[in-house]
């Protein structure tokens, strides 16, 4: 298939898509997300794969959307016609669902997926990894959602199923981030690894799902997501969207898009996370931090 912003590879029962934005750290426009979308039914359709593993080129996984706007396709609008933007709160919603609908196929698909995190895996990201079925961080990766200091909603929510809710709140209220390490002590993941080992650990495991037999594991796989469904699991996705388009009206988001109107994005990101130091929680101990806001060791 012809793709520009993904790698997509077969072999040995598994399909690759490799996230190869490497000089934006993989971030996610939306010629990126169709990408993935239509790699991920590819994929389901083709029967000689057995799972599909989903990483990224480069220093990180996915450091979130590409808030600069660049690949958002629309080349082939009716110049005639007015389309949706974000001038509604129901304009807002429409877009956060579409958005949604690019990455579902993770949770919906037949074949189960697994996620190889390494780097940076935040905001938009750690959507990408809640809809993966099996989870595998460096234990040096970091992964959290920032934005949820000034902006919004993650609008993939599934840190409440894996996580639970304290976590979830510990994470989500204040936007900082755990290592992979502390990731797989919450549930966050399924197993942290070092980096050197984290490749390694994800082939073999899909080594054995090649040994098994499609049919089956759609089943299984089949089975533990109805019950997630039965659970509220994809409902709420779609409140999610809704809530993260209430969380665009607040004070402080509105703040943030006249900053990054006047001071650029970058700016605006540094000045906001530099008052969280280095941004990171602990999952084990106290959080005693230095005069910057850094965790003491």
């Amino acid at each position: 298939m012809d793709t520009n912003d993904i790698i997509y590879e077969v072999e040995n029962g598994r399909a690759r898509i490799i996230l190869n934005r490497p000089e934006k750290l993989n971030a996610l426009n939306r010629r990126i997300q169709q990408e993935i979308h239509d790699a991920l039914w590819e994929a389901d359709n083709d029967t000689s794969v057995h799972c599909v593993i989903i990483k990224g080129a480069g220093r990180s996984f996915c450091s979130g959307y590409d808030l600069s706007g660049g690949g958002n396709l629309g080349a082939d609008r009716d110049p005639n016609k007015t389309y949706r933007g974000s001038r509604s709160f129901d304009d807002d919603t429409w877009q956060l669902e579409r958005m949604q609908q690019y990455l579902m196929p993770l949770f919906d698909m037949h074949k189960p997926s697994i996620a190889q995190v390494h780097g940076h895996c935040l905001a938009g990201g750690t959507g990408i990894i809640g809809l993966c079925d099996l989870v595998i961080a460096a234990e040096d990766a970091s992964i959290g959602f920032p934005p949820a200091r000034d902006l919004g909603v993650l609008p993939i929510t599934t840190w409440l199923y894996n996580a639970g809710p304290q976590w979830a709140k510990r994470l989500i209220l204040t936007g900082d981030t755990v290592s992979g390490a502390d990731a797989a002590e919450i549930g966050l993941v399924l197993k942290a690894v070092p980096a050197d080992l984290l490749e390694a650990e994800v082939e073999q495991l899909a080594d054995r799902l090649a040994m098994i037999d499609g049919d089956l594991l759609a089943a299984n796989k089949r089975v533990i997501n109805l019950g997630m469904e039965l659970m509220g699991a994809r409902t709420m996705q779609r409140v999610a969207a809704e809530i993260d388009a209430r969380g665009h009206l607040a004070p402080s988001a509105k703040q943030w898009v006249a900053d990054v109107k006047e001071m650029g994005l970058h700016e605006v990101l540094q000045q906001r996370d530099a008052k969280f130091g280095d941004g990171r929680a602990r999952v084990r101990g106290p959080e005693i931090r230095d005069e910057h806001g850094r965790l003491v060791d």
